[in-house]
Parts: structure tokens; sequence; C-alpha cells
């Protein structure tokens, strides 16, 4: 699993299948800082994200035909849950809440 940013929303009116109905969403693999690292993938949005949003994506196909109650297909990378929070422990052992952690392009949320 890793942590993403959606940023943005793809179309295709012809696919696979086990793609009818389901969102897909373009997600930005990201550290836990929120840096952009890594390409951008397709993913199967099953936890209801969407743009700017920080998710927690599954990028295994066993793990994608459980989270989505279907048999083993085409779909691979699913996000699985909308992160909240990172908290992050230093070299001291501290934890770094989200209020350390640098915005990515001014999308992240503020907490709540």
């Amino acid at each position: 699993m890793f942590l993403a940013r959606v940023i943005g929303d793809v179309v295709a009116t012809v696919k696979h299948g086990h793609l009818g109905g389901r969102k897909l969403l373009l997600v930005q693999p990201v550290s836990p800082a929120d840096v952009a690292t890594g390409k951008p993938a397709i993913a199967v949005d099953a936890a209801g994200s969407g743009p700017g949003e920080l998710v927690l994506v599954a990028d295994e196909g066993n793990t994608a035909a459980q989270v989505l109650q279907c048999a083993r297909g085409p779909i691979r990378t699913v996000i699985v849950g909308v992160v909240d929070r990172v908290e992050v422990g230093d070299a001291a052992g501290r934890i770094r809440g989200p209020r350390d952690l640098p915005a990515r392009n001014g999308l992240r949320k503020s907490p709540s």
C-alpha cells in the first residue's frame, strides 16, 4: 500500500466489464510529507474520494478483488481509504502532526 494524492478523474466510455460503473481516478504517489514520488497511476475508487484528497492505495490484484468483492480480473490498483492525517516520528521519537507537514500545492485540507 502507498499514500497518494488524487490529481484527476479518468473517463473511459469503453472499458472491461469489471470496470463498469466504477469511478477511476488518477493518483500521484506521495511521501508522508506529501511530496510527489514516482509515477501517477490510475486507481479504482472504493472509498468515495475525489480530486485533491490524500488517499491510501492498495496496489495488488488479490487485495483489489477482495475490496471490490469481485473475481480476480484486470483491476490491480484500488483506493481503499481517505487519509485524515499522517503522523511521523522524528529521530528523537517525537511525533510530527499534520500542521508540521508541508502542504503540496495548497491541496492538503486543514485539520478538523
